[in-house]
This record gives C-alpha cells, sequence and structure tokens, in this order.
C-alpha cells in the first residue's frame, strides 16, 4: 500500500480538492433545492425525485468510471479533467432562467421546464463530478494512504462537507436568493472555482502507481463488487457499507430541506449566523476525532457518533429557538460528520489493495444511492401533509416541519440495531470488523 503521509502536495491535494469538490456537492445536494424552490417552486416531491436522480447517476457513474481508472493505472488524469468540466457544467446552470426559458418554450410553463431543466443537467453535472470526486479522487485517497493514517486523512475528509456549508453560506450571505441575478452569480463563482482547482490539480497531484488491469474484462470489472466469491472473502467490508447506507438514509430524510426548514418554518433569516458556529466547532471535532479511530477502532468510534446524531435530531424536534437549535444543530453536525469519518475510514481499511477503483462503485451505493432514494423520499412522505405558504407570484410552497427529525432518529435507531446484529453475526462468524 502506497503512502504520501510525509508528502505536503498530498495534504494540500487533499484539502484543496476536498473543500473544493465539496463545496459544488453543497451547491447541487443543498443550494439546488433552494434554488428550484425559490425561482421555479418546487415541491417537495420534484426535491425528491432530484436527489433521486442524482444519486443513481451517481452510482452508475462511480462503478463505469472507477473501474475505467483501474484499467487504465491512473487516476489524475480523471481527477483533474473531471474537476474541469465539471465546473463548466455548473457555469451552465446560469442559463437556466425563467426568460430565457420563457423566450424558448412558448406556451408552455417556465416553472415546470425549469424544474425539469435544473432535474436533467443536475444528473449531466453528476456524471463529470462523480467521475471526478466519487471514483477517481476517493480511489487516490485509498491508494496513497494505509491503515496507519486513515482515520487521520479521513478526518480531514470527513469534515470537508460542512466546511463548505460553511464557505458556502458565509460567501454568500450577502445573496438575496429570491433573486436570478444572485443564482447566476452563484453558479459562476462555483463553477470558475472549480475549473482553477482542476488546473491546478495538474501540479500538485502526485499520481500513484497501482496494478492495471489489463488481463481482466472491463465490463467485468463493474461488477467484481458483487461476485458472490468477493462478498464471501470481503464480508465485513458489506456489512460496513450496508450500516453506512442506513446512517446515510437518516442524513437524506432532513437534509435536502435544513436550508427551508431553518429560513421558511423557523424564520430564521441569519440562520447562517447559527449554524457557523456550530459547523466550525463540528469540523474541529471531526479532524480530532479520527484519532480516536486510529487507537480504538470502528466499533469503539462509532458508538459516541450515533449518540450525538441522535441527540441533535431530539433537540432539533423538540425545539424552535435559536439557542437550543444551535445546540441540536451543533451535536447533529457532530454526529454526522464523525460518523462518516468512521464509516468512510473502516470502508478504506477493508477495501482490498489494487481494487480501490472497482470497489468505488459500492461504496457509492452505500454512501449516495440508497440514501439519496429513500431519505429524500421518507422526508417527502413525512411533509406530504405540511403546511402551505403563499407566494408573491400566487404559487404555495411547502413548508417543512420538525417531523423530518423525527423520522430521522427513527431511522438512526434502526442503524443502531443494524450495527449491534452486525457485531454479534461477525463474531459468531469470527469475522471482526472493529
Amino acid at each position: 500500500m502506497n503512502t504520501l503521509k510525509n508528502d505536503k502536495k498530498f495534504w494540500i491535494a487533499l484539502v484543496v480538492f476536498g473543500l473544493t469538490g465539496q463545496v459544488a456537492w453543497v451547491v447541487e445536494n443543498m443550494y439546488f433545492n433552494v434554488f428550484i424552490y425559490k425561482i421555479f417552486n418546487a415541491s417537495e416531491t420534484d426535491i425528491s425525485i432530484m436527489v433521486a436522480v442524482s444519486a443513481a447517476v451517481a452510482t452508475l457513474t462511480t462503478m463505469f468510471m472507477g473501474a475505467l481508472s483501474d484499467k487504465v493505472g491512473k487516476r489524475k488524469p480523471f481527477i483533474c479533467f473531471g474537476y474541469i468540466i465539471w465546473g463548466v457544467t455548473i457555469c451552465l446552470f446560469a442559463l437556466i432562467r425563467v426568460d430565457v426559458i420563457s423566450s424558448l418554450f412558448k406556451g408552455v410553463s417556465a416553472l415546470a421546464v425549469g424544474v425539469t431543466l435544473v432535474i436533467i443537467m443536475d444528473g449531466v453535472m453528476t456524471f463529470f463530478g462523480s467521475t471526478a470526486n466519487d471514483a477517481c479522487f476517493n480511489a487516490w485517497l485509498t491508494d496513497s494512504s494505509n491503515s496507519t493514517n486513515r482515520g487521520r486523512i479521513e478526518g480531514i475528509n470527513a469534515m470537508m462537507p460542512l466546511v463548505a456549508v460553511l464557505v458556502v453560506f458565509g460567501g454568500f450571505m450577502g445573496f438575496d436568493l429570491a433573486l436570478i441575478e444572485s443564482w447566476t452569480a452563484i453558479f459562476l463563482i462555483i463553477g470558475g472555482a472549480v475549473i482553477v482547482i482542476g488546473v491546478l490539480g495538474l501540479f500538485i497531484i502526485k499520481e500513484v502507481k497501482i496494478d492495471k488491469t489489463d488481463n481482466d474484462n472491463y465490463f467485468k470489472n463493474l461488477f467484481y463488487g458483487f461476485r458472490p466469491s468477493v462478498i464471501k472473502q470481503n464480508l465485513p467490508l458489506y456489512f460496513v457499507l450496508i450500516a453506512f447506507a442506513v446512517f446515510g438514509i437518516a442524513i437524506q430524510v432532513f437534509m435536502p430541506y435544513l436550508i427551508i426548514y431553518y429560513e421558511v418554518s423557523l424564520q430564521m433569516a441569519d440562520y447562517v449566523l447559527i449554524m457557523a458556529p456550530a459547523i466550525i466547532l463540528a469540523s474541529v471535532a471531526t479532524a480530532f476525532y479520527g484519532k480516536v479511530y486510529d487507537k480504538y477502532g470502528f466499533n469503539v468510534a462509532i458508538i459516541p457518533t450515533i449518540i450525538s446524531l441522535c441527540v441533535g435530531f431530539i433537540l432539533l424536534y423538540l425545539f424552535k429557538d435559536k439557542v437550543m437549535v444551535f445546540i441540536g444543530s451543533l451535536f447533529m453536525m457532530i454526529g454526522n460528520l464523525a460518523g462518516a469519518s468512521v464509516f468512510g475510514a473502516k470502508i478504506r481499511d477493508l477495501t482490498p489493495e489494487n481494487k480501490a477503483g472497482m470497489f468505488q462503485g459500492l461504496r457509492i451505493i452505500g454512501q449516495v444511492l440508497i440514501p439519496g432514494i429513500i431519505g429524500p423520499f421518507i422526508g417527502s412522505a413525512v411533509l406530504k401533509n405540511a403546511d402551505k405558504v403563499l407566494g408573491n407570484d400566487g404559487t404555495y410552497s411547502f413548508i417543512p416541519n420538525e417531523n423530518i427529525f423525527l423520522a430521522a432518529l427513527v431511522v438512526a435507531g434502526v442503524m443502531a440495531i443494524v450495527l449491534l446484529l452486525i457485531s454479534k453475526f461477525t463474531k459468531t462468524k469470527k469475522g471482526n470488523i472493529s
């Protein structure tokens, strides 16, 4: 196993590519929901469909492109050029405007067409983003690390999603998200930044030597992780992936609606000021928490993250004043970030050497596809009879309520049961996942 733990360029690439990639994903996973909600009056069903489509595209892309990078024996070209094209597709969202749509599609609802175009373009953008980030950047991290430093690396990598939330919220705090001009600027700024980072990667990413799979059939490799023999040989990996999928479902029950909940339901126009300290504290805690995994292992490290996550859900369900919302958000974010880092590190530890690309598809199924399809639809079902608010244009929009956190708590309880059953099973079968 290769290691670049003393390579400064590795750590720079980890932070720069990890953060920039997550900033782009924040725009997609959280801001796109706000975008189609505010600009095109999207329903809760529209939002859940968009998340599900993106999850499906991300999964297929990661499977195909991860295996392809194994076949080629290189990650760097996929990462760098993938980021560049990813940035271009983000910039293209600046063209999705009601005035542009109205001029091109006469006699149809510009709002309906806008929602459809966003969902389609989200899929296109996800293809390039998943190629660069989900498939190849994550495989590169696995290739570049080993069991002595994965907790630390994954602690930094896992905190990037919420650091990205902080960057996006803070950077665009002065933008009026009800105005299309604000969205145009956001898409161009984020897209441009992703392009620049892709170019930078040509100079700072060091290719890690991996064994090419020239003698293997590419299409056979796509389904390598689904072979019964491979599953039997790597049972602990699949058990952890199952638990990670349930963990992700709990997060995706509420995450697509979180900003809308803060801003619309709780009427917190300054929600950024409430979330920012919570994000900073959660990120710092997660960065240090990686050492807990390195020292004590998965079974010990995962327990406090589940407790923190559940406490956060309970507080967010019960309270609506700013202080308690802040505390609840802090516990939820710590549980989210630290839990993801523990799962991520364990998955990397259990991934067979020189097969990282092939197994990225499996990882994305557990991390993105299953949570992205099931979670938002649970949230949508919970919000089916939610209150509506009349907008200035005479149309109604749904108002998310606290029940999304109760539903997430139930799913988190299921995850705890799954982990308990897995622990008992692996001990019985002498297949330790600690």
